[in-house]
C-alpha cells in the first residue's frame, strides 16, 4: 500500500476535484470490498468537507459471479422495490456520487450471456431515472480506482501479491495527478484549463463530420449533430456545482448524428465488458447502426452489449486523445476502461450525454431524439486509437481541416 498521506491525498482529490461535495450534501460511494481502505478515507474527506450523510453502498464481485451461477433469470429480473426507492430517495435529495472502479478482469467468463443481458436490463430499466439524472448532470458524480490482486497481476504479469498491487497503486496515483511533493487539486484546476482550451478550439470548427484511418482497418466517418458541444475535464452540474466525472481524463468527447456513422473501426485495446474481456475485435457500421462485427475473444459478450436494445448497436460518444498523453507513454494496458479511454480515441456505443448538443440538459426525450442524439440503457467505451491515426474534419462549406495526424492532434 502507498504511502497514507498518499491516500489521503488520492481521498481528497475525490471528494473536491473529483464529486466537488458541496457544504450538507448526501454523498454516495460506490465500492466493492477490495477497496475498503480508500472508501473509508473518501467517508472521512467527504464528512471533513462538511458532507451530511456519507452512505458507501458496498459491492463483492465473487458474490455476484456465484449469484449469476446459482439464480435463475427470472431472479435475477426481480429488482427488489426497496433498491430503488433508496436510489429515489437519493436523487430526490440531490445526493453527489463517488465510484471506486476494482474490476477483476475475466471474473465472468463462463456465465450465461443471456443471464447477464437479462440482469442487466431489468437492473437498468429499473434505475432509468437514476441514470437519465446522472447522465443528465443534474447531480455531480465521479470514478476513481483502487487496485485488487488479479486485477494488478493482469496488468503486470511479471509481478506476484503485493508487489503488482503496489506497482498499479503508483500507476493510478501518476495517471491522477497524485505524487508525495505535489498539489494535485492545483495541478487539476491547470489541467481543466488545458482541456477547456482544446474544447473551445473543437467547438469554434462546429465540423459536420469526422473520418478515422489508420494501417489497421479503420476507415470510419462520424457525422456529429448540428449545435454539439465538446466537452472534456470539468463540467458543470444542473445546479452549477463544476466536477470532475473521470479521474484521470485527458478527453476531449461529444455527440455523434445517431443515423450518421459509416464505416469500419477495429478495436485497438480489449474491452472489460461485465468481467469478460472482449479482445481484438472490430465493428461495421451502415447509416450508424452496427451491422456486422467480430471478436477473437468473448465475442458473445460483443453481441450481448450490441443486442442489449436498440440503441446499443449506435454510437453515443466519439472522443478525441492524442496517443502522445501521460497515460499513453505510460505503456500500461489497464484492461479499465477508465484508464484505457484515456490513451486512446474511443466511442461509445450507446446512450449520448444530453450535455454534448447545445441546451441538451434542458431538452425532452422526444427533443433530444429529433436532434440526432441516441438513447439506450447502455454507454460502453471501447478504444481504437493508434500511432498512426489521421482525423480529417469536414465543415459545414464542405471544405476540409486536419484534426490528427500520425495519432496527435495538429490544431
Amino acid at each position: 500500500m502507498p504511502k497514507i498521506e498518499l491516500l489521503e491525498k488520492y481521498a481528497q482529490l475525490s471528494v473536491e476535484v473529483g464529486a466537488n461535495v458541496q457544504k450538507d450534501q448526501l454523498v454516495w460511494i460506490n465500492a466493492s470490498t477490495e477497496t475498503k481502505e480508500l472508501a473509508r478515507l473518501i467517508v472521512k474527506a467527504a464528512y471533513k468537507r462538511g458532507a451530511k450523510r456519507v452512505s458507501v453502498q458496498w459491492s463483492d464481485d465473487y458474490v455476484s459471479r456465484t449469484g449469476f451461477d446459482n439464480m435463475t433469470i427470472e431472479t435475477l429480473e426481480e429488482i427488489p422495490s426497496w433498491s430503488i426507492e433508496k436510489m429515489q430517495y437519493f436523487v430526490d435529495q440531490g445526493g453527489c456520487v463517488i465510484s471506486i472502479t476494482s474490476p477483476i478482469p475475466g471474473l465472468n467468463a463462463g456465465v450465461d450471456p443471456l443471464k447477464m443481458q437479462k440482469a442487466s436490463i431489468a437492473r437498468m430499466k429499473a434505475l432509468k431515472f437514476y441514470q437519465d439524472h446522472m447522465m443528465g448532470n443534474h447531480s455531480q458524480w465521479s470514478i476513481v480506482a483502487a487496485p485488487n490482486k488479479v486485477w494488478a497481476e493482469k496488468v503486470f504479469p511479471n509481478l506476484k501479491g503485493e508487489e503488482a498491487i503496489e506497482a498499479l497503486w503508483d500507476a493510478i496515483l501518476s495517471a491522477s495527478r497524485v505524487t508525495e511533493s505535489n498539489d494535485p487539486i492545483a495541478e487539476w484546476a491547470d489541467h481543466n484549463k488545458i482541456l477547456l482550451a482544446h474544447n473551445k478550439v473543437l467547438n469554434d470548427y462546429q465540423f459536420k463530420s469526422l473520418h478515422f484511418k489508420n494501417s489497421l482497418g479503420t476507415d470510419l466517418t462520424v457525422e456529429l449533430v448540428k449545435n454539439h458541444v465538446w466537452a472534456g475535464g470539468g463540467e458543470n452540474s444542473t445546479k452549477g456545482v463544476y466536477f470532475n466525472p473521470n479521474i484521470p481524463t485527458e478527453e476531449n468527447f461529444t455527440m455523434p448524428y445517431k443515423f450518421g456513422v459509416n464505416g469500419k473501426v477495429v478495436a485497438t485495446k480489449p474491452l472489460n465488458y461485465q468481467g469478460n474481456l472482449i479482445e481484438d475485435f472490430w465493428i461495421e457500421f451502415k447509416d450508424g447502426k452496427a451491422v456486422n462485427f467480430d471478436a477473437k475473444a468473448q465475442r458473445e459478450s460483443l453481441k450481448s452489449l450490441i443486442e442489449l436494445d436498440e440503441g446499443s448497436s449506435y454510437l453515443g460518444e466519439v472522443a478525441l486523445i492524442s496517443h502522445d498523453s501521460p497515460i499513453s507513454n505510460s505503456n500500461i494496458l489497464f484492461y479499465n476502461t477508465l484508464f484505457d479511454e484515456n490513451a486512446s480515441c474511443h466511442l461509445a456505443l450507446g446512450r449520448a450525454y444530453p450535455m454534448n448538443v447545445k441546451g441538451g440538459t434542458k431538452m425532452s426525450s422526444k427533443e433530444l431524439k429529433d436532434a440526432g442524439s441516441n438513447h439506450s440503457m447502455a454507454h460502453s467505451d471501447f478504444m481504437f486509437g493508434s500511432s498512426d491515426m489521421q482525423i480529417v474534419g469536414t465543415l459545414e462549406d464542405n471544405s476540409i481541416v486536419v484534426v490528427f495526424k500520425n495519432g496527435n492532434f495538429v490544431i
